[in-house]
């Protein structure tokens, strides 16, 4: 018969090794229990859904700048357009034809219309064909994004809570474990037996395994459809790239060919072809450079030819100076119809403006006799000149010709001069270049009146015999054939 033990010798478990092996099979259990955490998975997947998502809109808004870009530049060539819009200044000196400066401007402007238009269509294209694929990659990836959370996160959750339940008996059994070897001879519910809850452990483990595999095999399927879903995305992606190339590209070349084909408007313009137009259209304004140069022989004016344009006399003669130690100076004398005996320093027309060094209106001169080759001539000079500025005075000039018969011709003339008739005796009709009435024709016509009279030669020799008188109040003597004919007194018809 066996004794029984006293209450003191009854020894209780160790609490501290009871909670050491509860503890260490805790962690045992945790350790096995604990399978891979799909949910990190999920949500690193989740947020790579989350990379392209953005990546794509950066895309989306890079085609839409450039597509604004684009209609902007389609308003700043408007603007462009407007600078030769307007028809060209002065334009009507341009041939009308388009190979010349006109057809120039006109490609100009069809040219940069053209391009204005492009920039239009690039950005009708960007947005109606390159925008709408990344815009439907991004739903893909938003659907992609709704799909993972819906189906592979739903899993996540669901081993989890299997996973919490499995916990929560481990840890039962332990507490009813710990119970039983503290108070062995205490009751435990029938449901709480460690041994029962053993099992509902297996059988909720079992569930959480199968959940936890379900899971796993899902997130294997997600991964390798994310290795294609990304294959997807890249391959929209180069196929949106090509077609906003194709377009951007294409705006590229056909601006190119454009600007080309303003050039080569303007190389393909002749060199001389405006100016070949330009003097055929004015023939008769521009100069002929085949027709020969103009020469005074060949121009014709009015009155060129007129009775008072024609000398009396010319010829040179020799006067003698003043200062008598220079003895005689030849010079260019004629007489003219308007009674005037002009001294010159030659018949040179050209050299300078033949104005007179002397002149003398002859019916206020006295005429000396002949003396050989020589002949006095008494009177003012009205020139004007350095010489008739000295002759402050009435002076006498002594000439001399070459021959007796020159000094007899040219004492002739001057004395029949001396005389109140014009020695004229053609008959002219003197023309004015500006008369276009008949009064202006009478004022002409009076300029040069006509003489009816003889010419010098029919008129009688002058004899040197006759009385010479004074003029009044100047004590200038006067020959009487100065007021021959005259019943005024002078008989001078001033022209």
């Amino acid at each position: 018969m066996s004794t029984p033990a006293t209450p003191i010798e009854h020894s209780l478990p160790h609490r501290s090794t009871t909670v050491r092996s509860t503890l260490t099979s805790a962690t045992s259990d945790d350790e096995g229990v604990v399978g891979e955490d799909t949910s990190e998975t999920t949500r690193l997947l989740l947020e790579r859904l989350q990379a392209w998502k953005h990546m794509c809109g950066y895309l989306e808004e890079y085609i839409d700048a450039t597509a604004k870009i684009s209609k902007s530049q389609a308003k700043d060539y408007e603007k462009i357009l407007k600078t030769v819009s307007n028809p060209l200044k002065e334009g009507h000196h341009f041939d009308q034809d388009l190979d010349g400066v006109v057809g120039l401007f006109e490609n100009l402007r069809n040219n940069t219309r053209g391009v204005s238009n492009m920039y239009l269509e690039t950005e009708q294209n960007l947005k109606g064909q390159v925008s709408p694929i990344l815009e439907r990659l991004h739903k893909e990836i938003k659907n992609k994004t709704k799909e993972l959370k819906g189906g592979a996160l739903k899993g996540s959750k669901a081993v989890d809570k299997a996973r919490n339940v499995t916990q929560k008996h481990i840890e039962l059994l332990g507490q009813y474990a710990a119970a039983h070897e503290s108070a062995s001879h205490n009751k435990i519910e029938a449901y709480n037996d460690p041994y029962v809850l053993r099992r509902g452990i297996n059988h909720r483990l079992n569930k959480q395994i199968i959940e936890e595999n379900n899971n796993r095999n899902d997130m294997i399927t997600v991964q390798n459809s994310f290795a294609q879903f990304e294959a997807h995305v890249i391959e929209t992606v180069q196929h949106a790239m090509s077609t906003f190339f194709q377009f951007m590209g294409g705006q590229f070349d056909r601006q190119r060919a454009m600007y080309g084909d303003i050039v080569g408007s303007a190389q393909n313009m002749p060199l001389d072809y405006e100016w070949t137009r330009f003097v055929r259209r004015n023939d008769g304004i521009m100069i002929d450079p085949d027709q020969p140069p103009r020469t005074l022989s060949s121009i014709a004016f009015p009155n060129q030819s007129h009775v008072a344009t024609k000398p009396v006399i010319e010829g040179t003669l020799e006067r003698k100076s003043r200062a008598i130690i220079k003895g005689f100076s030849t010079g260019y004398y004629v007489v003219t119809p308007a009674r005037y005996l002009h001294e010159f320093k030659d018949n040179d027309d050209f050299l300078k403006d033949p104005n007179p060094e002397l002149s003398l209106y002859l019916p206020d001169c006295v005429i000396g006799a002949i003396d050989g080759v020589k002949f006095n001539v008494k009177g003012k000079d009205v020139s004007g000149g350095k010489v008739g500025n000295a002759f402050s005075t009435t002076t006498e000039l002594q000439f001399k010709a070459h021959t007796p018969n020159d000094a007899e011709k040219w004492w002739r003339v001057i004395k029949d001069s001396t005389r109140v008739a014009s020695p004229v005796a053609e008959k002219s009709n003197p023309v004015s270049p500006i008369a276009t009435t008949p009064a202006a024709s009478r004022n002409v016509s009076a300029t040069y009146p006509r003489d009816e009279k003889a010419s010098p030669q029919e008129l009688p020799p002058a004899e040197s015999t006759k009385a010479v008188e004074s003029e009044p109040g100047t004590g200038v003597k006067r020959s009487a054939s100065h007021y021959h004919g005259s019943p005024g007194g002078t008989g001078v018809e001033k022209i």
